[in-house]
């Protein structure tokens, strides 16, 4: 009783961010030369990385039925 193309829309979107992430962090790497802007944005990709992450795990999981007991 799941809505499928919204569980593939968060697979794709979770897989999407997860890269962004990833490239946020290498930018601020090579971009920033000072110690602390360079650790946030490090810090920021890896929120962004985890986030993708999240959504996309949740979008791979079975939909639950709404019986719980």
């Amino acid at each position: 009783m799941g809505w499928p193309e919204k569980e593939e829309s968060m697979k794709y979107a979770g897989l999407l961010v997860m890269p962004a992430g990833f490239f946020l962090s290498i930018a601020a790497v090579l971009l920033f030369p000072a110690p602390a802007p360079r650790a946030a944005f490090v810090v920021c990709g890896l929120a962004v990385e985890a986030l993708g992450l999240a959504v996309a795990v949740r979008g791979h999981m079975e939909a639950r039925g709404g019986n719980r007991s």
